[in-house]
């Protein structure tokens, strides 16, 4: 019996096992989690004073616990960190104050990375993954600035966007193209309801009101907590930790995220042949990270388990692969010194229903396309008028 088959007969029995939640250990997570991440903040903003490399010591330390706010913010959008859904809406809420992204409006997100997990014809992953077919029509100026995009090197500079920058971005370019129009529907006709005004504004930057209210809430807290911080710390101290440690967290956050789905030969179906298990099996890796890593992170190494089923909360995640794992021995293994190789990986072949790398792009698809403009130009030549 292959393993595809034997995972969907125990998987109800795998869930009914570890889909249990337990307040005690998340409150204790929650609890190991925010407090040293106040107190480390504190420690490398006043270690300004005395030594620099001091200060980049503690911000590293400060850096892996943010990680570890945003992996508790990812468990409270799946209701499995506590027990009740007011609980986890609670904490999901305050851990996305300490990392900048409203959870709510991440969480729905992220659902739907869930609901279509190795169908890369409806979702791409953080770096918007190209087919080969869209690489191809690229220029090769195109193609260079494709593979530059999505360097690791880069990966501080996305860390910035996607925890500091964007979420307030959006939010008040959204907020001001939202007054604007409110306006204007007001003067043209002063009577007409809020709630009318409200259905018909359109936007790219949230999909529902109820979104927009917790983006709001988000950024309200989180810009007070700037100002005050800024106050007392004084602007460039307080910015200079606090942008340098969200920057480098939302980068570890990014890396880590890419190679769970982003390495080589991995499962990459389209909508017509997409098979949920084929994807947890073969579509998603396991982190070989170092114990205290693993702390730092929840445990989201184990991240096959987790599309299996985003119920199991992350102090579960160990003991269920440790009891079958059986059933996942072909899940690829990524260890801490391949993730740089693994990132290499960033083309969708829609026509092998993988992840490849450019190089392998080139040795697959480059002889056809040098052909195809080879044809184009004869073609050309053929019809150019004689002199």
């Amino acid at each position: 019996m292959n393993a595809k088959i034997l995972l969907k007969k125990q998987k109800k029995l795998l869930i009914e096992d570890y889909a249990k939640r337990n307040n005690t250990k998340a409150f204790i997570q929650s609890l190991t989690t925010i407090v040293p991440y106040f107190i480390l903040f504190y420690l490398a903003i006043e270690s300004l004073k005395t030594s620099y490399w001091l200060a980049a010591g503690i911000t590293l330390i400060l850096t892996l616990f943010i990680i570890r706010v945003f992996v508790m913010l990812h468990d409270c959008g799946h209701n499995c960190l506590y027990i009740n859904p007011r609980e986890n809406k609670i904490a999901g809420f305050i851990f996305g104050v300490l990392c900048g992204v409203p959870q709510y409006v991440w969480s729905k997100h992220h659902d739907y990375h869930h609901s279509t997990n190795g169908n890369w014809e409806k979702y791409r992953g953080p770096l918007a993954v190209l087919s080969v077919d869209q690489y191809a029509e690229l220029t090769e100026k195109g193609k260079k600035s494709y593979a530059n995009q999505r360097k690791l090197r880069l990966a501080p500079m996305a860390g910035f966007l996607y925890f500091i920058f964007n979420p307030r971005f959006t939010w008040m370019k959204g907020s001001i193209q939202f007054s604007i129009f409110f306006i204007k529907q007001k003067l043209s006709n002063f009577s007409k309801p809020i709630s009318e005004i409200n259905a018909e504004f359109e936007t790219g930057y949230w999909n529902t009101w109820q979104e927009y209210r917790h983006m709001t809430a988000n950024n309200v807290v989180l810009l007070s907590g700037w100002i005050l911080a800024a106050s007392y710390f004084g602007v460039i101290e307080f910015f200079s930790i606090y942008i340098v440690a969200l920057s480098l967290a939302g980068a570890i956050g990014i890396v880590l995220f890419t190679v769970q789905h982003n390495f080589e030969e991995s499962y990459a179906a389209s909508s017509d042949n997409w098979d949920y298990f084929t994807a947890t099996l073969d579509g998603t890796s396991f982190l070989q990270l170092p114990k205290f890593l693993n702390w730092f992170t929840a445990d989201i190494a184990y991240h096959h388990i987790h599309h299996l089923s985003a119920r199991i909360p992350n102090y579960n995640l160990v003991k269920c692969h440790e009891q079958y794992k059986h059933l996942f021995d072909s899940v690829k293994r990524i260890k801490l010194s391949e993730i740089p190789n693994a990132f290499q990986y960033i083309l969708w072949d829609n026509h092998t229903h993988s992840i490849i790398s450019i190089s392998q792009y080139n040795e697959r698809y480059k002889i056809s396309e040098n052909s195809k403009t080879a044809i184009q130009e004869e073609v050309k030549m053929e019809h150019k008028p004689s002199t």
